[in-house]
């Protein structure tokens, strides 16, 4: 008789168990899911910021070109040099 106690006990005690068991596995499985969410998203931040600092970088390479093409003098057909209004402002 007491065998078969013990063997009822142990079933009736690990169902709380698997519960418990279940519950963990369930969070850990939401919490992967929502910093897996989250990984994604900072990975799209930064291919943006990437993005916008390609773009700017292309933009301040087209002004210096313009800085250096407009500080290149230039000879009238009086002689004398003139610079482009670009390089005198200074823009």
């Amino acid at each position: 008789m007491m065998p078969e106690a013990i063997f009822i006990v142990m079933i009736v005690m690990s169902i709380p168990l698997t519960a418990i068991i279940t519950d963990h596995r369930r969070r850990m499985a939401r919490y992967q899911a929502d910093r897996l969410q989250d990984e994604i998203e900072l990975e799209k931040l930064k291919q943006q910021n990437f993005i916008a600092e390609t773009e700017k970088m292309k933009l301040e390479l087209e002004k210096m070109k313009l800085d250096y093409t407009a500080e290149i003098p230039v000879n009238n057909q009086s002689g004398e040099t003139v610079y482009l209004p670009e390089a005198v402002d200074g823009k």
